[in-house]
């Protein structure tokens, strides 16, 4: 069986060799990815349920195009996150596969590739059903989000 931090471990140890402080490699992915969810992903949410059921036309509108510039930038800091986050683990000498953090950023992401799926085929020709499909995605991934943060503190605290 492969690995995966056998694999990593020459890029963990080039970046072992910049000489950045410990406390800077167990906490510098918990504190930047608690400014994208708590930003970018309560940003995310809110306008995309404002464009869903704004009464104004124009509100609508305006929240749906913040939805649509915002949402792929948080998809791409959450990925980037994602490969920081396992590379810190590796830096630090623990265990990848193990914890339930991993495992929840992986549907997490899981989650947000179908989601950019679904938008990108434009609701698959403006579908009611890909649109509402969507939404429930998209909150169910702001749910795995909380969720993720709070087993990361965890693993952060008995690490």
């Amino acid at each position: 069986m492969v690995n995966l931090a056998e694999i990593l471990e020459p890029i963990a140890a080039w970046f072992r060799g910049f000489g950045t402080p410990d406390i800077i490699v167990h906490w510098g992915h918990p504190a930047m990815m608690g400014i994208v969810i708590v930003g970018m992903g309560s940003f995310v949410g809110y306008t995309g349920w404002q464009g869903r059921l704004a009464v104004d036309k124009d509100v609508a509108v305006k929240n749906r195009g913040e939805h649509r510039k915002l949402a792929p930038l948080m998809f791409l800091f959450m990925a980037l996150g994602y490969i920081g986050g396992v590379l810190s683990l590796v830096m630090q000498r623990k265990p990848i596969l193990e914890s339930s953090h991993f495992w929840t950023g992986s549907g997490l992401l899981l989650l947000l590739a179908i989601n950019s799926a679904i938008a990108f085929t434009k609701f698959g020709g403006n579908k009611a059903g890909l649109r509402s499909l969507h939404a429930y995605i998209g909150s169910t991934a702001l749910v795995v989000m909380l969720v993720h943060a709070a087993l990361g503190l965890k693993l952060g605290l008995s690490l």
